[in-house]
């Protein structure tokens, strides 16, 4: 697929996807919907990519979804062509919403969102699916869902709270303030910031960091650490004795043993 809206791009085993529409604070437009899930979808199944890297294109992340596009498509539905566009529009906004939290969720690659500006609405919610997130001083979070009549999507509901705590992500969802980065890294909205010339040579540094690892038993930590979020302390005592038996018969665990005792750089291969 040939990609308008966003870049996807797969160097020395990281794949970077860039939302691209920078003239619109890369706006989330029905076609950058439909081309970010089919992206996603594509890395996914690439046994090739070990980490994913999710961006945006000039001075924003993504200010949400682009609602000047919506209004535009109201205006026109007044004939039946403008009512099919608009329906076509609401069956792929509904497809993103459901389909992109799915996606990264079950991702089993680790995935790092590089938040290089504005990141509101559809554009924070749609980080939380990330493990880790990485902000520039720069960059600013809102989700202004009920002051626009909405209320959470992409799996919002679900992550927040997680991700920040209950009470925080009350006051984040029914006031719909703008915080900067310094306040989302007190309140754990994001892990590291960093200065803006400095984003992505941080962001791809500790992509490369997970990369040293093996990645049978990163993709195993990452889902054990997911799951335990949901599970009770035995159920994960008997899924951590079957991950470690798992591991125990790859290729990767010999090598590990065997740079551990020759003292040197282990050579990973995913088997």
């Amino acid at each position: 697929m040939e990609y308008q809206t966003i870049v996807l791009e797969k160097k020395d085993n990281i794949s970077t996807l860039t939302l691209n529409r920078p003239e619109k604070l890369n706006a989330l437009s029905p076609q950058m919907m439909a081309e970010l899930v089919h992206a996603l979808r594509d890395v996914s199944s690439d046994n090739e990519s070990l980490v994913l890297v999710i961006t945006g294109a000039g001075r924003g992340f993504c200010s949400g979804a682009d609602l000047s596009a919506r209004a535009g498509s109201q205006a026109a539905s007044s004939n039946e062509e403008g009512k099919a566009e608009e329906e076509s529009e609401d069956v792929t906004l509904k497809g993103f919403a459901r389909e992109a939290p799915l996606i990264l969720a079950g991702m089993k690659k680790p995935v790092i969102a590089a938040i290089n500006g504005v990141a509101v609405g559809g554009g924070c919610t749609f980080t939380l699916a990330c493990d880790i997130r990485i902000a520039s001083e720069t960059a600013r979070f809102s989700i202004p869902l009920t002051r626009v009549g909405f209320t959470f999507e992409l799996g919002s509901s679900y992550f927040l709270s997680r991700v920040v705590g209950i009470g925080k992500a009350c006051e984040l969802a029914f006031t719909g303030r703008m915080i900067d980065a310094t306040e989302a890294k007190e309140i754990g909205l994001v892990n590291q910031v960093v200065p803006a010339d400095e984003l992505m040579d941080t962001t791809y540094q500790m992509a490369g960091d997970i990369m040293r690892a093996a990645p049978l038993a990163t993709q195993v930590s990452k889902a054990g650490l997911y799951q335990g979020m949901n599970a009770d302390l035995t159920t994960q005592l008997r899924w951590e004795a079957l991950a470690l038996s798992y591991l125990a018969g790859t290729e990767d665990f010999k090598e590990g043993g065997r740079a551990f005792v020759e003292k040197r750089d282990p050579v990973f291969k995913g088997r």
